[in-house]
């Protein structure tokens, strides 16, 4: 028997309101994460510029494995958004106990690769020795909080796709104070501590991923709508394992795909010098905070788009997809507004006492400006790929689109313009900054068929 399909749509008012209020810890979190990033870019200035550069690099490893907890957490969050709909709230807490399972595989794999092979890790993104020699300290150190952040970021997940958006804002502020002040005693000697350089900025790292790990732990002990379970940790899951895993498999590979990609973009740069290195980390540092409220609309269009779904309501999912690419796009500009008014202060703060040397400060005021093109096209690109097809249940297409376009398109022309054309290094930054532009047009051809939107929910007896 077909399930009724319901029409009926929020006003247009009313849904932006909802969209921000969804919007805003997605976009606190953002703010921590770079503004932590920031921080420490800032304070490894003093420091030296290897330090900088390896930091940078380091976190390429990180950013793959965020970007493997990034597709559990689409899979979660499009499960527990049209589970939250159909009221079903048992179900929801088996999708955080499957989610969970899955990440702590992904954690100890990371952990294992940073701990035991910094160096061979290190070597993979720069033949820079002095880079190479502070990375390795700093992997070795941060590769503790990967053990625990896979259950923190899983949790938030499902609590903003739930309706429960204080407990993240509030976790995410607190990590930022601990990770922030932390950073600035063992960077600096603080206090009487020890001066540890880049070692400091790891050791803050694994102190903010304790503080989220036990505020979720006891947050989950004392929840009244749903609870993490161990049981079903370990359980087995049947149809809704298949659910889960068609959901989130995609979106795990898709933004490996991604991450790895993107890890290639930062092989070929650290191949161009020091000083493209350098630029490069300054210029992802500040495209970063111009993102932020763009990235955070887009990702809030998973949860905006999915619960109508389970709902049976597609007409509401359909205009509320629309209205969220023309937020997300908007945004992304503005963004990009911001980026260019904050471009002369950027240059100045790394040109002021020489924490740049002359080449890095040419690149960087160029690459500031390539920075808005990929700004732009990415958060259009996220809203649908990421938003729209995941809410509507489908995250099989995004992956095959980056498998192509990333693999066999964006990398392929950068490393061409870098290792055979040998051109400059602005004009393979400029090579790389198209790169979401590259996979527009099929996305939009898939958007206006609309045959993304699925409610993928099922009744309690099929899932028992």
């Amino acid at each position: 028997m077909e399930k009724t399909i319901k029409s009926n749509v929020m006003p247009r008012g009313a849904f932006t309101r909802l969209a921000i209020t969804t919007a805003m810890p997605i976009m606190i979190q953002n703010i921590i994460f770079t503004l932590v990033s920031s921080a420490d870019t800032i304070m490894l200035g003093y420091v030296s510029q290897d330090a900088m550069s390896a930091s940078s690099l380091a976190n390429q490893l990180a950013n793959i494995m965020f970007c493997a907890f990034y597709g559990l957490t689409a899979g979660a969050s499009v499960l527990a958004s049209q589970y939250w709909g159909k009221g079903d709230r048992q179900t929801i807490e088996k999708v955080l106990g499957l989610a969970v399972r899955i990440s702590l595989f992904i954690s100890v794999f990371f952990f294992v690769i940073a701990f035991f092979f910094p160096y061979a890790t290190m070597k993979v993104f720069t033949n820079e020795p002095g880079i190479i020699a502070e990375g390795v300290k700093y992997l070795r150190i941060n590769s503790v909080s990967y053990i625990l952040i896979g259950f923190s970021q899983i949790y938030l997940c499902v609590l903003r796709s739930t309706d429960r958006l204080v407990l993240p804002t509030v976790t995410y502020i607190v990590s930022l104070v601990v990770n922030v002040s932390l950073n600035a005693t063992f960077i600096f000697g603080l206090f009487g501590a020890p001066k540890l350089g880049l070692a400091g900025v790891a050791l803050g790292t694994v102190a903010a991923r304790v503080v989220e790990f036990a505020i979720c732990l006891v947050d989950s002990l004392h929840n009244r709508v749903y609870k993490f379970r161990i049981k079903y940790v370990f359980a087995k899951s049947g149809l809704l394992m298949k659910d889960f895993m068609n959901l989130a498999v995609p979106s795990l590979v898709n933004d490996i795909v991604w991450s790895l990609a993107c890890s290639a973009y930062s092989v070929i740069m650290g191949h161009m010098g020091s000083d493209a290195v350098a630029a490069n980390a300054v210029a992802v540092m500040a495209v970063n905070i111009a993102a932020i409220a763009c990235r955070g609309f887009a990702n809030a269009t998973t949860i905006l788009v999915s619960r109508p779904l389970g709902e049976n309501n597609k007409e509401a999912s359909k205009v509320y997809s629309q209205r969220m690419l023309i937020i997300t796009t908007i945004v992304s500009v503005a963004g990009g507004a911001i980026l260019i008014l904050i471009r002369p202060w950027i240059v100045g703060f790394y040109a002021e006492g020489s924490k740049l040397t002359e080449g890095a400060l040419t690149l960087l005021n160029t690459m500031l400006l390539m920075q808005i093109i990929r700004l732009i096209g990415e958060g259009i690109n996220t809203c649908l790929i990421c938003g729209c097809f995941r809410g509507g249940g489908d995250s099989k297409f995004g992956m095959k689109l980056d498998a192509i376009f990333m693999w066999l398109v964006a990398v392929p022309l950068m490393a061409g313009a870098a290792f055979v054309l040998k051109l400059p290094a602005i004009w393979v930054y400029l090579v790389m900054c198209l790169d979401e532009w590259y996979k527009m047009p099929p996305t939009f051809v898939h958007y206006f068929k609309y045959e993304w939107m699925k409610n993928i929910t099922r009744e309690k007896d099929e899932i028992a």
